[in-house]
């Protein structure tokens, strides 16, 4: 588990502890925004969405994190981090007024569809500078540590924003203009995050070294050297291999699940209690991702990062296929909840080891594409399962081959990485 001596250490930095607050303050308000996006186009009673329309939905919510990404990563490596911080945090909150407009006005088309994707791709300068940062305000011995409790804490908060808009808007009656109160407290959110950002010194977060061009040749230099990287340092390029299938399991679970509890668990026109029934897998999910990141810390170092990896996937991918076969193939909610704790588990624990690895064997200067890098990845991965979820599953989401085949993806690439990763790798120092 996480020990409680290396967390203090961890969180006595003031510097480290600004940066855990931009997180946190910034994911909420991600949480905020998916919230009343979701709300306003997958939930609302007057809008039946199918499996495509969910596809579509997750892809323009994930996608900017795959295309902005590679141009995060390079400027990352030039810009002053700190800058990006707080200029991206405001911009987001100057673009979502646009969103509140074309919510007030009832318009879920592609203009929405466009200013969502300006918001959250914007955000991947956020996600991608924290990420980079973090070896600039954390000592290394202690990185893994670090890595358990920020991105384990940013979900959570993404989690409890989601949760606070749900509960905000049914306190102010449902409908669209709980939807629009909602996006206005996202907009509070990201300027708060741009406050807190400032309060950090300008040179503090790095980048060090020889800065890349920031021209569009610089962004194709970039990322072919991160690329380059990952095939340099084959540790840190398996990890992140790992994390794309995890995720690719989880993209098709995720559009399963909200599919089952619109469809199948519930009346059509019971949109608002299937809001909730997905509210609370999403929870579940940050549940079990949250006991992911206290464990981690503690078991990679005594079983080494490549073993605890496939022991967090060998679990998933069999409690998955036990709740398949032990429910006769007949989804229902506790199975689901129960799915949903035993994948996000999965997920943290993995992704702690992967971004420990990157920041291990990655040099400071190529920090940034790499990371960018690794999110697109992720993100290509996890609209890639939603995608694969729409195209094969029936409106009700009940698909069990599919979820079987999960399973097996899971297993069969826990027995991959067993065999090709190294058994101990050192996540702190001696």
């Amino acid at each position: 588990m996480v020990a409680l001596p290396a967390l203090r250490e961890v969180l006595a930095g003031r510097d480290f502890r600004k940066l855990f607050g931009v997180r946190l303050v910034a994911q909420f308000g991600d949480g905020l925004l998916q919230a009343a996006l979701a709300t306003f186009v997958l939930f609302s009673p007057e809008r039946e969405p199918d499996a495509v329309k969910v596809a579509a939905s997750f892809a323009i919510l994930l996608l900017p994190y795959s295309l902005i990404g590679p141009f995060a990563g390079v400027f990352l490596d030039r810009w002053r981090r700190r800058n990006v911080l707080v200029r991206a945090n405001l911009l987001k909150a100057l673009f979502t007024i646009p969103i509140i407009t074309l919510v007030m006005a009832g318009n879920d088309g592609p203009g929405l569809g466009l200013a969502v994707l300006v918001v959250l791709g914007i955000g991947r300068f956020v996600l991608a500078g924290l990420s980079a940062s973090l070896p600039h305000v954390v000592e290394g011995r202690d990185l893994v540590t670090a890595n358990a409790l920020t991105p384990t804490s940013g979900t959570i908060m993404a989690a409890a924003g989601a949760l606070a808009g749900v509960a905000l808007r049914s306190a102010l009656g449902g409908g669209d203009r709980g939807s629009e109160i909602v996006l206005a407290c996202a907009l509070v959110a990201y300027a708060a995050s741009a406050l807190v950002a400032a309060r950090i010194a300008v040179d503090r977060l790095g980048p060090d070294g020889t800065r890349p061009s920031d021209t569009l040749r610089g962004v194709a230099v970039g990322l072919v050297e991160g690329i380059r990287e990952l095939r340099i340092h084959g540790e840190a390029g398996r990890a992140i291999a790992v994390v794309g299938a995890h995720r690719v399991a989880f993209g098709v679970l995720t559009a399963g699940g909200l599919l089952l509890v619109r469809y199948t668990f519930n009346a059509v026109g019971a949109a608002d209690r299937a809001l909730n029934e997905f509210a609370m897998l999403t929870g579940a999910a940050a549940v079990g991702a949250l006991c992911g990141a206290i464990i981690t810390p503690w078991a990679s170092r005594r079983w080494g990062s490549v073993d605890w990896s496939v022991v967090a996937l060998l679990q998933a991918g069999t409690v998955g296929i036990g709740l398949v076969v032990t429910g006769a193939m007949v989804p229902s909610l506790p199975v689901l909840l129960l799915g949903s704790i035993s994948i996000g588990f999965a997920g943290q624990a993995v992704k702690v080891c992967s971004d420990t690895l990157v920041q291990r064997f990655i040099p400071d200067d190529h920090l940034g594409r790499v990371f960018a890098l690794f999110d697109m990845i992720v993100n290509v991965c996890l609209v890639a399962g939603i995608t694969v979820m729409a195209v094969v599953s029936p409106t009700t989401g009940q698909a069990p081959a599919v979820y079987i085949g999960v399973g097996l993806l899971l297993i069969f690439t826990a027995l991959w990485y067993r065999r090709r990763g190294p058994r101990r790798v050192p996540l702190i120092d001696a």
